[in-house]
């Protein structure tokens, strides 16, 4: 049995990657909680009960080396535990946070939509998150109404919970 402090752990991996990058000040005329609700961005989605022990120490590894700054090791932890469980949509959802706080934003609306698209529990809460990456992205990108759609998107996915 995994122990409580393992999804702890992975529940905040990337939380302060996550504020980061929606703490910048975009240069629009748009207001940032009209595409990430306060209220919204606040739960955090979890590693399933199937991730296994080795993925769990990856994203312990991520998460230290993420709250270090160091960036480059959380990707690479991220990265190797996507190797070890390739259809794990939770772990696309935190790769795609990360690659948000990156600045690459089509690739992280890419990897949310991935995340998406694998997760066959109906984690509605995860969808939802995967949608407001996919907002913030399209939002910093320019794409205004893109990004009032995904948060749509969003939004109708936590009412069904």
């Amino acid at each position: 049995m995994k122990s409580p402090g393992y999804y702890r752990q992975a529940g905040v991996l990337l939380f302060g990657v996550l504020l980061m990058a929606c703490s910048a000040t975009p240069d629009r005329t748009q207001s940032e909680s009209d595409v990430e609700p306060e209220s919204e961005a606040i739960a955090q989605v979890r590693p399933g009960a199937e991730t296994s022990r080795p993925v769990l120490a990856l994203l312990e590894q991520a998460n230290n080396a993420s709250r270090r700054g160091d960036l480059a090791v959380a990707e690479s932890r991220l990265e190797r535990a996507l190797r070890i469980e390739p259809r794990n949509a939770v772990l696309w959802s935190y790769l795609a946070k990360l690659r948000l706080h990156q600045g690459q934003l089509d690739q992280a609306a890419g990897l949310a939509a991935k995340s998406n698209s694998l997760d066959r529990s109906q984690n509605y809460q995860l969808q939802a998150d995967n949608w407001r990456i996919i907002a913030h992205a399209r939002y910093h990108a320019g794409d205004s109404e893109g990004a009032k759609n995904a948060q749509q998107r969003a939004t109708t996915l936590l009412q069904k919970q």
